[in-house]
């Protein structure tokens, strides 16, 4: 009898040895770090015993301290990052373990250096805190200057925290596109390092979603310009049958708009900033689900220059629906996703021609483009 109850005994503590256990929670309050450096609290949530360790990217190490680096259950953990006074971005990931699960959280800290925003007539405002801007050149390396890279080739503006460019913004014409054919050359962005993306080489994002373009892979041709529409940090989670039907049409319909003018500006994103719902792994990070995307344009023939916008839900029940349906003025587009598009337009022109551009009756103007 007693043998028996040492052999319970035994199932019972195995047992609850092995339950499973809620993925444990860390997040950061800015994931974006300025040159100054700051101290923040890296809040915990978990139900059993955590540890936590930093993993630098690069030469640069130390520059994050943690005031523990161990504990149990629910806890706040200040971390220090000190001054950077260089003039490369630090990166680093924070690893939270626990008994039965590893989570990361990226950090990132500018440059000394600010980031100067070039006088391209595509570029939103730059004014979101947690958000970094970069340029690539045509051959997907980090654009330098035109009389270094050439020709630019599309900008993006990374939440590191979500895991997905707020938007993607490029010129676009017959020359621009070029010539070839889609490389499926899914890859991870060589201007980030691979800690700070979603891995998207040879699969898509778990839980069902498509890997959803940006920049289109037809609005850049040429091969290298084309491989670099492949790369992480373009993609999106997207729904299937609304990246097939309605967002695929619109985005010929934008081509279609750059083949009758001299350069079409455009500005593609994707609206997370309520979203609740997160993408699968697939042994990487999970991004966050878009609830709309859009698309601004800003069209130049001769010197006039006219503009529309798009804001689409981010639904299957509109798939095989019509995107002229979600036509806007660029004022609307503005107040639907706290972007202030083609900030260049109005340094150059003023207030008053950028406000009667933006808001121009979009049905009116599309009909001579």
């Amino acid at each position: 009898m007693a043998a028996l109850v040492a052999v319970l005994s035994s199932i019972v503590f195995s047992c609850r040895k092995q339950a499973p256990e809620t993925v444990p929670v860390m997040t950061l309050k800015s994931v974006l770090i300025t040159y100054e450096g700051k101290t923040q609290f890296l809040n915990i949530a978990a139900e059993s015993s955590w540890s936590l360790t930093i993993e630098y990217e690069g030469a640069q190490e130390g520059w994050l301290a943690l005031d523990e680096t161990a504990g149990t259950g629910t806890g706040a953990v200040a971390l220090k990052c000190a001054r950077n006074d260089g003039e490369d971005t630090r990166y680093a990931i924070i690893w939270l373990k626990t008994r039965t699960h590893l989570v990361s959280q990226p950090v990132v800290q500018g440059a000394k250096t600010p980031v100067v925003r070039p006088g391209w007539m595509e570029l939103p405002e730059l004014d979101r805190e947690g958000l970094d801007f970069f340029t690539h050149a045509m051959d997907g390396s980090k654009y330098r200057s035109e009389a270094v890279s050439g020709v630019r080739n599309w900008s993006f503006y990374y939440d590191y925290a979500a895991f997905v460019s707020h938007w993607v913004a490029y010129p676009l014409n017959k020359g621009l596109i070029g010539s070839g054919s889609r490389t499926n050359a899914w890859g991870l962005d060589p201007i980030l390092p691979a800690s700070a993306q979603c891995t998207l080489i040879s699969n898509s994002y778990g839980g069902g979603w498509t890997r959803g373009h940006q920049i289109p892979s037809a609005d850049r041709l040429n091969y290298a310009a084309n491989v670099s529409t492949f790369y992480g940090t373009n993609m999106t989670p997207q729904e299937y049958d609304f990246n097939s039907y309605i967002w695929a049409a619109l985005e010929g319909q934008v081509r279609t708009y750059a083949g009758r003018c001299d350069t079409l500006y455009v500005v593609t994103g994707c609206d997370v900033r309520n979203s609740t719902r997160w993408s699968g792994t697939n042994g990487g990070h999970a991004a966050k689900v878009p609830t709309h995307y859009y698309k601004a344009l800003l069209r130049k023939k001769g010197d006039a220059y006219s503009a529309v916008g798009f804001y689409l839900p981010h639904d299957q029940g509109i798939a095989r629906g019509d995107y002229m349906d979600y036509l806007c003025s660029i004022s609307d587009l503005e107040a639907k996703t706290g972007v202030t598009f083609f900030a260049n337009y109005t340094l150059l022109y003023g207030t008053e021609k950028s406000e009667a551009l933006k808001k121009a009756a979009p049905a009116a103007t599309v009909k001579n483009w």
